[in-house]
């Protein structure tokens, strides 16, 4: 193993990760290699693109691996859980290459090591975590940083780990302490974008670290609330009940359309059975032209009272 290898030793999503490649977000640990779960190194895979690629196609999805292209940054490649092998391409950016590496290559590492990951951020309440789901661009890491503002932590954004304990609990386990947000929500914050580094994809888009508000033990899942954008000027909210959340816990699955190439349908469906009964589940559906985030917030943390008092 190189001396840099040893060096980049990180520790997120509950897993201790050796790489190659700077994980400039991640916190570093001192774990030595023979803990690591996960590693990632450069390799060159153009000519293992070439052989099991087809036209037209950014993926190849078998039962043990996955390997995509994303032009003009680098062919990636996800084996069984463990590794993650990296082709830049001449010219890409590493902030690029990092953000596939952390999303969909992370994605694909939780579906094989049979950990569900949910597309939203998680919010510690009280002791427990609730998450905040739905698709890019619903306002997610907008609302989790408005319950920031009031005080709370953060456990994820973008990915969230979540495992069954012995008992059937759903437990989300923390990520890393970053979140990413549009210069919008910036501005609606009063957050100075010069203060914050932008992602390379969408130069609006910013990475905001929050060591500080970072909550580094798993929490039980005590709810999801599932994040919309509406048609009406005022916010609608309503359980979400039965059979639906089965739909919905699939529809927000991270990277959902890895579940059938891994042979992972009957996992999926089986994790999501003993979930839905042991949370709480809503949808939120807000205005597309007014910041509702701080009433939003107000919503969940109202809600969250009445069902502790139900209980």
């Amino acid at each position: 193993m190189t001396n840099i290898l040893k060096k980049n030793v990180y520790k997120a999503f509950g897993l201790t990760i050796l790489s190659e490649i700077p994980l400039l977000e991640l916190p570093q640990t001192n774990i030595v290699s023979d803990g690591t779960d996960i590693v990632v190194e450069k390799a060159d895979l153009s000519r293992l693109w070439s052989e099991h690629s087809n036209p037209n196609e950014d993926f190849v999805i078998k039962k043990g691996w996955v390997m995509f292209h994303i032009p003009k940054t680098a062919i990636f490649l996800v084996q069984n859980g463990h590794r993650i092998l990296v082709s830049p391409i001449n010219g890409a950016h590493e902030n690029e290459i990092r953000l596939y590496i952390l999303g969909t290559c992370m994605g694909a590492i939780l579906l094989h090591r049979k950990i569900l990951p949910l597309h939203g951020s998680a919010i510690a309440i009280n002791g427990k975590a609730y998450a905040i789901v739905g698709d890019s661009g619903a306002g997610k890491s907008t609302l989790a940083s408005a319950f920031l503002k009031r005080g709370f932590k953060l456990l994820s954004d973008d990915v969230i780990p979540v495992t069954l304990n012995n008992e059937g609990i759903p437990i989300v386990t923390p990520s890393y302490p970053q979140q990413k947000l549009w210069l919008e929500s910036l501005n609606h914050f009063g957050m100075e974008s010069n203060n914050y580094q932008p992602l390379f994809v969408r130069e609006t888009k910013f990475a905001v670290p929050v060591q500080s508000q970072f909550v580094t033990e798993s929490l039980p899942l005590a709810g999801i609330f599932e994040l919309v954008k509406g048609d009406k000027e005022e916010i609608e909210f309503q359980p979400i009940q039965n059979l639906k959340r089965f739909y919905k816990l699939y529809y927000h699955t991270y990277r959902n359309f890895f579940i059938q190439g891994f042979g992972l349908m009957e996992w999926h469906f089986n994790t999501c059975s003993k979930m839905i009964n042991k949370i709480d589940f809503y949808q939120l559906r807000r205005p597309i032209n007014s910041f509702t985030a701080y009433d939003l917030t107000e919503l969940i943390l109202n809600t969250i009272k009445v069902e502790e008092k139900v209980q």
